[in-house]
């Protein structure tokens, strides 16, 4: 007896309730007809994750509810098919509140539907409020547990429903056995970061082998905002041995058949191979930038090219994400500019075949110096002039999209946003950051990664090797070089991974092993430069802890260990 259930790793779009509602239709039908007879969509999948203070307004619970109706009724002409859908509901108390507290009153919910009716439902249990989480903000936590059957009469299974961060605890699997279950269905909204999904799946071992109950791990996948899923759904046997994989950062209707015998449950299906780190960064990094301007309707992007390794990258990635035919790089130089830099600007542009003009900043910095020639009279240059010539460009990139209506990617790593090397209405300035929660070094190595995986199998290494191997430079005066004021990124990255990531004190990251020196001065940075990252553009979150939704520290602060 088998019965064979079809995981919809599905790329959801936050609020777009008819598109997404529609989507778990169409699933469902084409599970159906593939011999499915359960259907899981991952958390929250009828709204999209996480629709952050929409949770808070009633017409969107509302609307979210009216979807649930309309999936049921549409899928009621299918003969023994279950689907699981995940929602917001409000199947509670009233909102409470108590002067200006509002008490949520929702729940982060799934509903098992069958032949056109709920026939069961679950809250979740354990609702997350740490790194990205916020969900006591928005749901009460559920206290029951759900099982209910699935498949045609006479292969029918007792499946318990978990939902994401409840797998993490031992009490609800252990309870959702003992209310007779055979095997668990997780659906999940997990952001990624590097390594989550192997260590997902470690957890999920750890879990079936205490319950003795296989397992079915259903995860979302698709960008959304910072944001990251990428998919990655799987399938445990009860001793934990790894029974199926769905590929990482693509959708998929992946498939897992559940083989029921005197012997207990078996669990087939196929097993992708397992990604490296850099692979898994990557594929981050082009579903980040295809998704929000696909999903924010961008018709294209735009990239200040420098000859640097920063907008290499950034480069790159689009156009892995977009298509050469939708990016265009702008190379501006300035009275400083290497003539290594354009001429490898020129060659990168035209390995990847995209649209590449030059736009000198010569004529408006003479203009700003003479204006200012008064002001400034009898002071030495300094940074003034360098942020000058960084917000020309940004003014530039910035009316060029206004004209195309592309977005300007910014081009800013997460070592320059931690200390601050980065320039207000400059080079921070433009929609969406790409690689802000990349330290340098390892910028440097997923270039060189690139440069080996041709995923489109262009021919061409995307990147001029010249690029990877000169001393990176901002080129805002004569010889500039990044070490002349910071750290070398060798000790720089692990400073600020020390301190900023894993809440490292002064004292500890000294006792390391790196200079006391080196120490003040990053940390110190990390705390002067809050201000700058507060008005820094949305961007792609691939670490544990990045400078976005984890980060949340005061721009006034004097605490210094």
């Amino acid at each position: 007896m088998t019965l064979r259930i079809c995981v919809a790793q599905l790329d959801f779009v936050v609020g777009d309730l008819a598109g997404n509602a529609q989507k778990i239709i169409d699933a469902a039908h084409t599970a159906h007809a593939g011999g499915a007879r359960l259907l899981l969509t991952p958390e929250l999948s009828i709204c999209g994750y996480a629709a952050e203070d929409l949770f808070l307004r009633p017409v969107f619970l509302a609307a979210c509810d009216d979807a649930v109706n309309r999936v049921a009724r549409e899928l009621a002409g299918l003969k023994d098919m279950t689907v699981v859908v995940g929602h917001p509901a409000t199947n509670g108390p009233p909102r409470l509140r108590t002067r200006s507290v509002s008490v949520p009153g929702s729940f982060n919910a799934a509903s098992v539907l069958r032949e056109g009716e709920v026939v069961a439902s679950y809250a979740k249990r354990e609702l997350p409020n740490y790194q990205v989480f916020d969900e006591r903000r928005y749901f009460r936590p559920g206290q029951d547990v759900c099982v209910f059957e699935a498949g045609a009469a006479g292969a029918r299974v007792k499946v318990g429903l978990l939902i994401c961060e409840d797998a993490w605890f031992e009490a609800p699997a252990r309870e959702t056995r003992q209310a007779g279950a055979e095997v668990l269905a997780v659906i999940n909204a997990s952001p990624f970061h590097v390594g989550k999904g192997m260590e997902r799946e470690q957890m999920m071992r750890q879990r079936v082998q205490a319950c003795g109950l296989p397992l079915v791990y259903a995860h979302l996948v698709g960008g959304q905002d910072e944001i990251i899923f990428e998919g990655h759904s799987f399938a445990l046997q009860a001793d934990g041995t790894p029974a199926a994989r769905a590929p990482s950062f693509a959708e998929d209707l992946f498939t897992v058949d559940v083989e029921k015998s005197s012997a207990g449950l078996a669990l087939r299906g196929a097993i992708a191979p397992e990604r490296t780190a850099d692979a898994d960064l990557w594929g981050a990094l082009v579903l980040g930038v295809r998704d929000y301007l696909g999903k924010n309707g961008f018709p294209g992007a735009i990239i200040g090219l420098s000859g640097g390794i920063d907008s290499a990258l950034v480069l790159a990635v689009a156009v892995d994400a977009l298509g050469p035919e939708r990016v265009r790089a702008v190379m501006m130089p300035s009275p400083y500019t290497a003539d290594i830099s354009w001429i490898d600007a020129r060659d990168m542009a035209q390995r990847l075949g995209v649209q590449y003009d030059e736009i000198s900043i010569v004529p408006e910095f003479e203009a700003f110096r003479s204006s200012l020639a008064q002001e400034f009279r009898g002071l030495p240059e300094d940074a003034t002039e360098e942020n000058i010539q960084a917000r020309i460009r940004g003014t530039l990139l910035m009316a060029l999209s206004n004209k195309s209506g592309r977005i300007v990617l910014t081009t800013g790593n997460k070592s320059e946003m931690a200390t601050g090397y980065c320039t207000l209405y400059g080079d921070m300035a433009g929609g969406f950051a790409v690689i802000k929660d990349l330290v340098k070094t390892t910028v440097f190595r997923l270039a060189r990664w690139r440069n080996e995986h041709d995923p489109h199998g262009r021919g061409a290494r995307p990147i001029p090797e010249r690029i990877i191997t000169r001393p990176p430079s901002a080129e805002l005066r004569p010889d500039q070089k990044d070490q002349d004021s910071l750290p070398p990124y060798e000790v720089l990255d692990p400073i600020l991974e020390g301190y900023m990531e894993n809440d490292l004190g002064l004292e500890e990251i000294v006792a390391q092993g790196y200079p006391r020196a080196d120490v003040e001065k990053v940390t110190r940075l990390i705390r002067l430069n809050e201000y700058k990252r507060r008005q820094a553009p949305v961007g792609i979150r691939v670490t544990h802890r990045s400078f976005g939704k984890d980060w949340r520290y005061p721009i006034t602060n004097k605490f210094r260990a």
